[in-house]
């Protein structure tokens, strides 16, 4: 999922996808595994007993000796000792640090630019929101001392600090109100919990199964039917990650259907991708970034909701158009084929998985939760009568994170009574869900804990200033195509899409009200950067992975995206323009 945390998204899912018949959810050690197997604690090694796994023994358990010609043990009849000298040892591969990382480095950084960068402020209205033209310098009035207390305290500031209502100072033992991001945090455990228990009952990945199995013979209805439920899980609540437990299943029944390996690659990371880069009402981009932009979840829905139609269609056109080919000539085949790949005939499917009545209620509850809501955070007067201030209809609940937090963890419970899973199971589900979502929220805390630092050091609205330069004079609709490519390059550099929304958001949403358009619009022009970059980069693992499981190249992945990927962008610059040119 999304930030995301990635992420990303930028992103942030449960640790177990989902594998063909299997349910999803976090992987449990297996018993009685040693140390050189995959699962828990060692076990002994019988003496003599051939083909015993090599490990070392347990607390308590005595080592059996090691007999001839066994590892570790003396040389055995006709052996000679090797006198080959040992190769050098393996390089270690860069790696792109973690998003925790990234938030570090970039807490330290901003820590020792404020030094440099003047301090300085705007006026503000009564909404608290900075008035154009009115900036000027001030002095920060905080000593080193001051600032070395702030870069310690900024990760429990990020959390539940306290915003001082007189001085503006960022604390965690201040009177004001709250600055961290404690409500987002909750919001992400208690939706990561819900998740977790979703799939652990088994019935979403089984229902997926089910609906490639009855489209297996159809293969445009497959390949679009199954990107539609991705990108409408990607759209509200972040699916990405998951689609990594699906290519066990796809790729056979693609190649079954006379595609190549690359159909399926397209199926996955393309459906899901462009739903969550089309977020409507996804919790770890649009909620978070919402959150940060100080707007309801559900403003600028109309225009997201629009976007995600025709860039949902377009994408699955694109795939389908590719597989067509592939299937008339193999021979244009991006990816090619391995050996055996065309030998596989759609007798390989197997039988339709089944869908339990536990199931059908558990995907039921699944689709409410998420329907209410969307219900419930909508401003619908504002929605369906075009003006931002008009009077909330008396049905509008106008739901914010604590209440959406409350239920997402009322709902976990819900569907462990339906699926019967047992107080024990439902209540370790939830606490292994909550403990595999950690991660996003942590990022979100650190990188709201960077925004306290700049808020303290007084820099924020010198760097806002420095851009309002930058687009000042321009229109609405080239500033929403500016923010929009300015963030592509940002959501490289901070992999987690909740952690990217936090950090940006403060600067970006203010320029908006100097531009004349809607803090949504940002939203929207942001969390479409992050999703554009998601689709390809090389630091993602729904990409990495993907490719990987399907067994295709990542430069053939390339070659086969990037047509895609200038079709979007081109269309989102329209759409993001559109939408700022309306408001």
């Amino acid at each position: 999922m999304g930030g995301g945390v990635g992420g990303a998204g930028g992103s942030t899912e449960p640790s177990g996808a989902a594998g063909p018949g299997g349910a999803a959810g976090p992987v449990e050690p297996r018993e009685g595994a040693g140390p050189g197997e995959k699962g828990g604690p060692g076990k002994a090694v019988a003496p003599g007993r051939p083909g015993a796994p090599v490990g070392p023994a347990g607390p308590g358990e005595p080592v059996g000796p090691v007999g001839p010609g066994e590892p570790g043990g003396p040389l055995g009849p006709g052996e000679t000792a090797s006198t080959e000298p040992p190769g050098p040892p393996p390089k270690r591969k860069l790696a792109f640090p973690s998003a925790l990382t990234v938030l570090a480095i970039v807490t330290v950084a901003v820590w020792l630019l404020a030094f440099l960068i003047p301090s300085g402020q705007y006026d503000r209205n009564d909404k608290g929101a900075p008035v154009e033209g009115t900036y000027h310098r001030v002095s920060s009035g905080q000593s080193f001392v001051d600032r070395l207390n702030d870069l310690f305290l900024s990760p429990v500031n990020g959390l539940y600090g306290i915003r001082d209502t007189t001085s503006g100072e960022v604390g965690p033992d201040r009177t004001g109100d709250l600055y961290g991001s404690a409500g987002v945090f909750l919001f992400v455990l208690a939706i990561g919990a819900f998740i977790t228990v979703v799939f652990a009952t088994g019935a979403l990945d089984r229902g997926i199964e089910r609906l490639a199995h009855r489209l297996r013979e159809r293969g445009a209805l497959l390949i679009a039917g199954v990107m539609v439920v991705f990108s409408v899980l990607g759209t509200v609540e972040g699916f990405a990650e998951e689609t990594l437990g699906f290519y066990g299943l796809l790729v056979p029944m693609m190649l079954a259907l006379g595609y190549d390996r690359m159909v399926a690659v397209g199926t996955a990371i393309l459906g899901a991708g462009v739903g969550v880069l089309c977020s409507t009402v996804n919790p770890f981009a649009t909620g978070v970034a919402s959150s940060a932009a100080d707007i309801s979840l559900g403003d600028g829905i109309a225009l997201r909701f629009v976007m995600w139609l025709v860039l949902t269609g377009v994408t699955i056109a694109y795939v389908v158009r590719y597989a067509r080919r592939v299937q008339k000539v193999p021979g244009r085949s991006l990816s090619g084929f391995l050996p055996g790949d065309r030998e596989r005939t759609a007798t390989d499917t197997g039988a339709a998985p089944e869908l339990t009545g536990t199931h059908k209620a558990v995907l039921a509850v699944l689709g409410l939760v998420f329907a209410f809501m969307i219900f419930s955070v909508v401003p619908w007067s504002s929605a369906l009568t075009g003006k931002a201030d008009a009077t909330p209809y008396s049905f509008e609940l106008g739901w914010s994170f604590p209440q959406l937090a409350a239920l997402f963890l009322c709902a976990a419970v819900l569907v462990g009574l339906v699926a019967r899973l047992g107080e024990q199971k439902t209540s370790s589900t939830i606490i292994q869900g909550a403990g595999d979502f950690i991660s996003p929220a942590l990022v979100i805390m650190l990188a709201r804990g960077v925004t306290v630092i700049m808020n303290n050091s007084r820099i924020t609205d010198t760097v806002l200033h420095s851009i309002e330069g930058v687009v000042k004079g321009t229109s609405s609709g080239v500033f929403a195509v500016i923010v929009f490519l300015v963030n592509l390059p940002l959501a490289f550099l901070i992999p987690s899409t909740s952690g990217h929304a936090t950090l940006a958001m403060p600067i970006l949403a203010p320029l908006a009200d100097f531009a004349g358009v809607s803090r949504a619009v940002v939203v929207t022009a942001w969390q479409a950067a992050s999703g554009w970059m998601n689709l390809w980069v090389p630091t993602t693992a729904v990409t990495i992975g993907g490719v990987a499981l399907a067994k295709v190249g990542y430069d053939k992945y390339l070659r086969f995206v990037w047509p895609l990927l200038a079709i979007l962008l081109v269309l989102i610059c329209g759409f993001v323009a559109l939408g700022a040119a309306l408001t």
